[in-house]
């Protein structure tokens, strides 16, 4: 893979398989699989439906034309909503085995231009252990990724930080997305369940991470946080004085929270110039990454233009957002 790949850390895939799965063992959960869309199959979960899934989603040389054309290098694979969680734990295992097997072969086949970001059961904890040790020693995954919150449980509960104490020590980064997001109940209409829950809901997560002690277990665990961290990275002042004003968060992290604002990775997703440079002036360039959402309505068609040709930055600071950074988390070159 040539140094100066440009990597999209926030591509995400729907395999065929993760489809026919849904609809032969979906229906006890409230899953299934519309296709009679021409614009593409529908996964609807109890009523949560997805957008129409258009074809460069799974296929794998229309996906290659797409990211030509978009100047992308590499896709780092992942599943999105409705994840795995919506089943019981061994239908999940089936589900993210699918998903996983896929994301490999899509590396085995092309593999200078994907690596797969594996899907876990995290509504059974134990399940998802064993196929973390399943997909460690599969050469086309190189990091994991979770939903901000497992079906409404948050990722500092006791019961998954086995699981990152795991990915810390297999050097695998954890990805977030957001997933059943808060508020949802006043967030139905004028799509605010997407731009307002969508980044508060990552907020939520990177300050459980934070309070509930995950980051300071794992100091090495590498986690990136989509949309440019959501709120967080914009509310870090005023968490920050509440830690120190509030007894409700003494004793629970080492440091002021501001403090772990380069404990994080962040994309590239804003669409504002203007934010995307203050995070890149307020945690640094190595720790922001390209991402585009691809392919939703609500990403970038072309990231890479939103780097070289919208922000003020240098060429050693342009590498690092377009791939440098992205290589070396996800073992690349």
């Amino acid at each position: 893979m040539a140094p100066s790949a440009s990597i999209d850390i926030h591509a995400h895939y729907f395999p065929e398989r993760f489809f026919t799965l849904v609809e032969e063992a979906g229906q006890p959960f409230g899953a299934r699989i519309e296709r009679g869309n021409p614009a593409g199959p529908i996964i609807d979960v109890k009523g949560f439906r997805t957008l129409p899934l258009e074809a460069t989603y799974w296929d794998l040389d229309r996906r290659v034309k797409a990211m030509n054309r978009a100047r992308v290098d590499v896709h780092a694979l992942s599943l999105t909503a409705p994840m795995v969680y919506f089943a019981d734990g061994p239908t999940g295992l089936r589900l993210a085995q699918a998903v996983n097997d896929a994301m490999d072969a899509a590396h085995t086949a092309y593999p200078d231009r994907f690596v797969g970001c594996a899907t876990l059961p995290m509504q059974d904890p134990k399940l998802a252990l064993q196929e973390l040790e399943r997909v460690k020693d599969l050469r086309g995954i190189r990091a994991i990724y979770l939903g901000t919150n497992v079906n409404g449980r948050d990722l500092s509960e006791p019961e998954y930080l086995p699981i990152f104490v795991r990915c810390e020590a297999l050097r695998l980064p954890v990805l977030l997305h957001p997933f059943n997001v808060i508020g949802a109940a006043r967030l139905g209409r004028f799509y605010l369940n997407n731009f307002l829950g969508n980044p508060f809901d990552t907020a939520v997560a990177a300050a459980h991470l934070v309070f509930g002690g995950v980051l300071d277990r794992c100091p090495k665990l590498e986690v990136c946080l989509p949309h440019a961290g959501g709120a967080m990275p914009y509310l870090m002042g005023r968490i920050t004085h509440g830690q120190g004003v509030r007894p409700e968060t003494k004793g629970v992290a080492k440091r002021p929270f501001e403090r772990y604002l380069r404990r994080f990775t962040y994309d590239t997703i804003t669409h504002s110039p203007r934010l995307l440079q203050f995070l890149i002036d307020l945690v640094g360039a190595d720790r922001v990454m390209l991402g585009s959402d691809y392919c939703f309505d609500m990403g970038y068609t072309r990231p890479v233009d939103v780097v070289t040709k919208r922000l003020r930055l240098g060429r050693a600071d342009q590498r690092r957002i377009l791939g440098a950074t992205a290589a070396r988390l996800l073992r690349l070159g």
